[in-house]
């Protein structure tokens, strides 16, 4: 079965490569992925699957239904959105619409998707179970996974793979990791309320600049004193604003950031600890506070069963070399883990490095990816879906 896959795959590479720099050029900002939704529902179509628009506002939903008694049913998702960003690749098929540019590789992931599609329906072998293959709008916002689920994307899916490229690994390699994957990723902003005053005379005043100094600098000192080092956080303010003149003091002060973990019951922790920190910090200096702490993508944490059945067939498919075992997890964050809150999944990362140039890294302008990859991907998710149904019920279920 894997080498016909192979064999299929290669046949369809002139056109896998054809489909991925048309999506290149034509890059839609996230909730915009009108017309790339409208192209892949029509390869969807022409392939013969059951096509569904309009799933999670501009998503699209395709599935290619087994011919089995088997009820399990195995989703593939991949995301379509770009970013804004002015591409400086230089490239022939370089993006048509000015300041958007498919910079974080999402070109190439709706291509494997539907090159996996492509593949699995010209098999010529039944699959025991239908796949159903999701392509998400709005990754970039986080937001996309959520509208897919809340128009039923996940209805009755018992496992779901997905992948996302990664420049510093070798085109012709798929990366493996275990447990997460990716960090939880929250909103934070907190106002400092104080009192206004004048420059010269600050004790007659509550500084909200100052003490939003010492809220910013006792948080980052006591995650190192505080936090479990071997679990880590990540607080991040990147947005300040406050005051409004040199000689006056700051009566108000408002702080935005971005709070990283990558174990659930850490995160789950932290507003409390935050709001305990800020208070306790105001209180000192005689201010008021209000805190907003937004949940927002959880820590993608990979299933032990699906990431081993990814490792095996990518093991088979590619041999020792093709597989590299990621042995950290990233801080960045990814709405796949909306998807495993329904159902047991993995995401590997797909290699799109040139091993003789330079490697520009995810959301730069002038990222490129090696396209031999996209067989790469299309082989690993078609086999590992194959071997999906090749498992027991049973032997799925017994995971811890």
């Amino acid at each position: 079965m894997l080498t016909r896959i192979k064999d299929i795959a290669a046949n369809l590479a002139p056109r896998l490569v054809e489909i991925r720099r048309h999506l290149h050029s034509h890059p839609e900002l996230s909730g915009q992925e009108f017309q790339t939704a409208a192209y892949v529902a029509g390869v969807l179509s022409s392939c013969g699957l059951r096509v569904k628009e309009g799933i999670g506002k501009v998503g699209v939903v395709g599935e290619l239904e087994g011919q089995g008694n088997d009820p399990r049913l195995l989703a593939i998702r991949t995301d379509m959105d770009a970013l804004p960003i002015v591409e400086r690749t230089g490239l022939e098929f370089a993006s048509r619409q000015e300041g958007v540019m498919h910079a974080c590789g999402h070109d190439v992931h709706t291509t494997v998707g539907l090159g996996t599609a492509m593949v699995l329906a010209q098999l010529g072998h039944p699959l025991a179970g239908t796949i159903r293959f999701l392509f998400q709008p709005a990754e970039e916002i986080a937001q996309g996974a959520a509208w897919m689920v809340q128009d039923g994307a996940m209805e009755n899916v018992t496992g779901i793979f997905s992948l996302h490229v990664f420049p510093s690994i070798s085109a012709g390699v798929v990366g493996i990791r275990y447990g997460a994957l990716t960090a939880a990723a929250d909103d934070l902003e907190i106002t400092i309320i104080g009192e206004s005053g004048h420059g010269a005379r600050p004790h007659e005043a509550i500084d909200a600049i100052w003490i939003a100094s010492q809220i910013i600098t006792t948080l980052q000192q006591a995650i190192s004193r505080t936090q479990n080092p071997l679990r880590p956080v990540v607080l991040t303010i990147g947005q300040i604003s406050g005051g409004r003149a040199p000689n006056v003091i700051a009566d108000q002060v408002r702080l935005l950031g971005t709070v990283r973990s990558l174990h659930p019951e850490t995160s789950e922790a932290l507003p409390d600890w935050i709001e305990q920190i800020v208070a306790n910090v105001c209180r000192s200096y005689g201010a008021r506070y209000e805190l907003k702490y937004r949940r927002g993508t959880p820590s993608v944490q990979n299933d032990g069963i699906m990431t081993q059945l990814l490792e095996s067939a990518a093991g088979e498919a590619w041999g020792n070399r093709g597989v590299q075992i990621i042995h950290e997890p990233s801080l960045g964050a990814e709405d796949f883990s909306v998807y495993l809150q329904y159902a047991p999944g993995s995401m590997f990362r797909l290699g799109v490095g040139f091993k003789d140039r330079h490697n520009y890294p995810l959301h730069h302008p002038q990222f490129e990816v090696d396209e031999s990859a996209i067989i790469t991907g299309v082989v690993t998710l078609a086999y590992a879906a194959y071997k999906y149904w090749q498992q027991t019920p049973s032997g799925m279920k017994d995971r811890e």
